[in-house]
Order: structure tokens, then sequence, then C-alpha cells
């Protein structure tokens, strides 16, 4: 989760004492990383994954499922095992904000060679073996975007009540301290948002109305101080702090391109995939024990992270504020990087005039200066006293602090200092899936996409409002089969030489009286094609697969997983959102209430457990792929014997 710092925290009335400082500074280290390696070129294609993880307990006696409140310890415990004696061990792992997270990654990030595509799962069955090998009687490891009663009485093992009166760090009515990391870095964040925003945060997802839930759906809180009920619309589901977002897990892809050029092209590209990929894998349809009418984690983030004032909010005019400020910092990118996209940055762009000059005349072009110097109209909340004077030559804790909470759907990443780490570009909108099989078919997914954008030059890119648009439609209830997103109709036109436009007409891409650049499309259109709209992004990637050479194991591999995404597209297969909501609406104990009680989670996660370790099948979700490394423990385990 970004820069992870040791030290003592600084309260929010210190903190900002210190941001222009921080600010100043951190501009002087991206000046200094990008006049270093600007001309980099050459770098070779790497990338990696991350998946985030909860630790929960069964009880099989009171038939509850409980987050485990030990990721700390756990970590440590593979840490030991793992990457303190061996610097080449093939799994990394990281703190997360829940006390009930971990994070992994591959010890190594991936090559170029498309055979690199047969060992993604591989590792992540070895994380996911690895992590639960050190784990209690009871207790296993979920991959499972949101959890289902976070925020209930006694969600936590062990219990701690929350603390919205007292001393605490969030305050909220529902989400205890206990449940948020030990290290400084989190708390401080979850403190310093709440002070700078002068209020909680407030998160309000619309409920969804079965045959019994109350109409209008109006809770009351009994702790609460009036603060929650003020903040808490009707027929929604309130929640109060940063840990009913960034206390979701999710997945993750990060590339390293061959130059700062491509890794702008790239960043682009990607953006317009964003909630495409999102509504593709949509995993979290439950909210603080009830069920909810979106299928995304993404907006919830979006608010549990919202540090913006009621002045940058436009609810009271500017007087102690320089900006207005219209999003959170945990939402959709808000400028293409690139010059043949610039015409379609067609949203408000708020900037930093004094950075943005400063930037201009240190030779920075315009889009890459306008992109930092939006970045930088936020505040640091997060500073340590032992790291606020640093070296600017040879350090970039400045310059991440704000980069690393400017939460966006991509991410645009500079070397860091004095490394052999390229250019790199993050995809970070995906819902992390219920098995290794479906993140690994994801993660190629994406990862073929950057192959394929860049061997075809190919241009996806729309006007950033329509992506924005793109986004909220993504979040909604089945979007996969019920919305439409705006998309490119002929990818092969855009600036980059390579293609020649010819394309278009080899493709039935007749451009129509309307707009000739982007219509509104299905997720099967984009995915799968359709004669005469769009020729679909898997007929595109079996092309390219077509003209590579793949031996007929990794081809294998890679189109099970396309097989996944394709039937997840056409509706097929079901979405974890929707698999889950046909659980809970089928569940004997469930009342048409829209309540997601104990015992229906317990017996949900019971399931998903078993799914998860492939003991059972699941093909209303996964359909029936060969599982070769499944195939392979059993031929293993079979030799034992």
């Amino acid at each position: 989760m970004g820069l992870l710092s040791q030290g003592s925290p600084l309260n929010w009335e210190e903190t900002r004492k210190h941001a222009d400082y921080i600010r100043k500074h951190g501009i002087l280290q991206f000046l200094n990383i990008y006049n270093k390696v600007k001309d980099r070129q050459k770098d070779v294609l790497k990338w990696g994954d991350e998946v985030e993880y909860m630790l929960v307990e069964l009880d099989d006696k009171d038939e509850k499922v409980r987050l485990v409140l030990n990721g700390g310890d756990v970590l440590e415990t593979l840490q030991e095992q793992g990457e303190n004696i061996n610097p080449n061990h093939p799994t990394l792992w990281r703190p997360e904000y829940g006390s009930y997270m971990i994070e992994g990654t591959p010890g190594q990030p991936y090559g170029g060679t498309m055979s690199e595509f047969n060992t993604v799962e591989g590792n992540m069955g070895k994380r996911r073996r690895e992590a639960s090998s050190v784990l209690n009687k009871n207790e296993t490891l979920c991959t499972i975007t949101s959890f289902p009663r976070l925020g209930c009485p006694g969600f936590t093992r062990p219990e701690h009540r929350p603390t919205p009166v007292e001393k605490g760090v969030s305050k909220s009515l529902f989400f205890p301290d206990e449940a948020i990391n030990q290290h400084p870095r989190f708390s401080t964040l979850t403190r310093n948002i709440r002070h700078r925003r002068g209020e909680k945060v407030c998160i309000n997802v619309p409920i969804f109305k079965d045959k019994r839930t109350p109409s209008p759906f109006v809770e009351e809180f009994p702790e609460d101080d009036g603060e929650g009920a003020q903040a808490a619309l009707p027929d929604h589901i309130y929640m109060d702090c940063m840990g009913f977002g960034m206390g979701n897990c999710c997945l993750q892809v990060t590339f390293q391109a061959c130059s700062i050029d491509e890794a702008r092209y790239l960043y682009d590209q990607l953006a317009t995939f964003c909630p495409i990929v999102m509504a593709l894998s949509a995993a979290s349809p439950f909210y603080r024990g009830f069920v909810s009418d979106i299928d995304c984690r993404w907006g919830v983030i979006s608010a549990s992270v919202d540090d913006r004032t009621q002045e940058e909010r436009g609810l009271k005019p500017l007087k102690n504020n320089k900006f207005r400020i219209f999003k959170s910092r945990y939402d959709s990118i808000d400028s293409y990087l690139s010059s043949c996209s610039e015409k379609y940055n067609d949203i408000d762009l708020t900037k930093d005039e004094e950075i943005y000059k400063q930037l201009l005349g240190a030779g920075i072009d315009k889009l890459l200066a306008q992109h930092i110097a939006h970045l930088f109209i936020r505040d640091p909340l997060s500073v340590f006293e032992e790291k606020i004077h640093l070296d600017d030559e040879n350090e970039s804790d400045h310059f991440e602090n704000l980069q690393s909470t400017n939460w966006q759907t991509m991410r645009f990443k500079p070397p860091p200092p004095n490394s052999d780490i390229g250019w790199r570009v993050e995809f970070r909108p995906m819902e992390v899936q219920l098995t290794d099989f479906e993140n690994a078919a994801y993660v190629v997914f994406v990862v073929l996409l950057t192959r394929v954008i860049l061997s075809y030059k190919l241009d996806f890119v729309i006007p950033l409002s329509k992506v924005d648009e793109n986004m909220k439609v993504a979040q909604k209830r089945n979007a996969v089969q019920e919305s439409m997103f705006y998309f490119r109709k002929d990818i092969f036109k855009g600036c980059n030489p390579g293609l020649d436009g010819t394309a278009s007409a080899q493709n039935g891409l007749e451009t129509d009286g309307g707009n000739e650049e982007y219509t509104l499309m299905s997720i099967d259109t984009i995915i799968n094609g359709k004669e005469g709209v769009f020729q679909g992004l898997i007929p595109i990637l079996n092309c390219y697969l077509e003209n590579m050479e793949v031996d007929v194991d990794t081809r294998c591999t890679i189109l099970n997983y396309l097989k996944l995404i394709k039937k997840r597209a056409s509706g097929e297969l079901m979405t974890m959102a929707k698999w889950m909501r046909e659980f809970v609406a089928k569940h004997p104990q469930y009342k048409q209430d829209s309540v997601v009680s104990d015992k229906i989670n317990y017996d949900l996660f019971r399931k998903c457990d078993r799914i998860a370790k492939g003991e059972e099948q699941c093909p209303e979700l996964i359909g029936n792929p060969v599982n070769k490394h499944q195939a392979l423990k059993t031929q293993e385990s079979n030799s034992v014997k």
C-alpha cells in the first residue's frame, strides 16, 4: 500500500505545518529522478501482480466467521521463513491496511516471454499454501473483496468494540481501531484524513430493496452523537471510516515499460479499460451485513479516504483552502499523458499553478507537468518526524508521500532513485477473485492486452468524461449484463503509425453519422465482438497468439483464462458478485430483508473456502477449466501414497 516509513508520525496540525516543505522537496525529488532517467530506453518488459488476502476464522460451533486480527504476526513469520533467509524466495509478503489483511506478490517480476503466463497461477497457489501453513486451526486465507459483515458487532477475533466517543483513530460507530494495521502509517492516515476533512468520512451505499426490506430503510445508531444520523441517507447503508474502503481486498498489476514514452502510452490506453475490467471482476455486493445495490468497492473506497474539506467539495465558498477539488484522492485519473491523447482531456483539471510553472521551467512537457501539478494539490497525510529533512538527490520519500496517496485507477510510476527499475504503470481497478485460477486469468488478460496494444499500436482512448461515466456505470448491480459502456469503435485509427487506415474497412467498422470515434457497447460486444460494431478483444488476442510462437502448454493455459473472461462477459458464467447474491437469495435463512446474517455469512465462507481450495467445483462461477496445477498436485499426492 505505497510508502511505508518507520518513525514517529506527526498529527495533522504538525503535518500541515510541513505540507509546503514536503511538496516543494517532492517536486525537487521528482525533477532529480526525471533528469537522470528521462532518456532511458530498452528496459525489458517485466510485470508482477499483487493479491490481497483476508485472514478469517470459521467458528463451526457458533456458525460464525470472523476476521482474525493477527496479520502482523502472520506477516512476520512469512518474511522470516522466506525473503529474510533467501533473497530469491518465490514469494514476497507485505502489510495491508487491515490487521486481518496481508498482501502477497511474486518474489521476482515476471519477464517478457509467453511461457511466463504458465507460472502465474502456480505462484499464486504457492502464496496461498505458504500463508495457510502458518495459520491456526479453523483459520483460513480468503481472497474475497469485501467481508460481508465488516463493521457488524463481533466481526473480529479477538472481539473489540468501536470507540466513537473516546479518544481514538477513526471514532467509528462500527469499526474498532484494533482492526487497523499496527504500523503507524495506517492509523496516522486514518486520523489525519478525519482531521483534515473536519469531520468523519461519509460513505452511503444504496441498499438493495428486496420484498421485505423496510421502506424507507432508515437505521438508528445507539452511540451516535448526531453526526451519523445527519450523514446517513435513507435507503442507504451508512459507513463512517477509512477501514470500510481500505479494509477491502483487490488485485493489481504493475508493468515496466521500455521507456517513459511507452509508459505514458500504456497509462492512457489502460485507463479506458479500468471500468470495463472492474465490471468484469465485480465481487463486492455486501456491506456492513446488508445486501447493497452495487457490485464493486470502488466508490466505497473513494469515499472512505475523501479528506476534502467542505470548501474543497464546493459546499462552502473557498476561504481557508486554495482549490475546489472535484474528486476524492482515490478515484479515476484526471488527465491523459500522451500527446496523441491530449485532445481527449475534457474534464476540469485542478492543478497547482506555481508547481506547474516550475515544472515547465525545468523542461517538463505540458502533459506530464499538469499531471504532477494535479497530484500535488493534495496535502501529505502521513509524515514522520525523522523523515522530513532528506537528500533530494538520492531519496524520493517526499515525492512518494503524495504520489502514493493519490490512489487512482492507473498510477504512473517513475523509477526509484539509483535503481535498475524502469518507468512503470500500475493497473488498479480489479476486484480480487475467489480462486487462484480466476485471479491468474484476469492478470494474464490484462498483461496480454498490453502486449497487443504495443504490438499493434492500438488506440482505445476516448474522452475522459466518458471514462468517468463508465466508472459510475461499472459499479452498478450486474453491470456486465445490463449496462452499456462508451468504447472506441475503430482502434486502428489512432495517432500511432504501424497500421494503415484500411484496417477499419476490413473490420466492418464503417463510421456512422453521429460521433465517429466511440459509441455505447455492452461488455459482451467489447470482449467478444459483434459484427459491424466492434471486432472484440478476445478475437484480437487470439489473432495475436496465432502470430506468436507459443508452446502447446502455454497456449492451453492462456486459452483457459480467456475462456473464463469470454464467458463472464457473455453472461454464461456469473461474476463473483452475482454468484454471492444468488447464494444469499437462496439461503434457507434469508428473509428477503437485505440482511446477511452471521449464519448466512458462515455458510457462504464455508463454501468459498472449499471452492478456493479445490475441494468443491463451482461450474456456474468458473466453468470447467483444465487446471493443470491441480492435476499436478493430485499426481504428486498419488505418487506419495
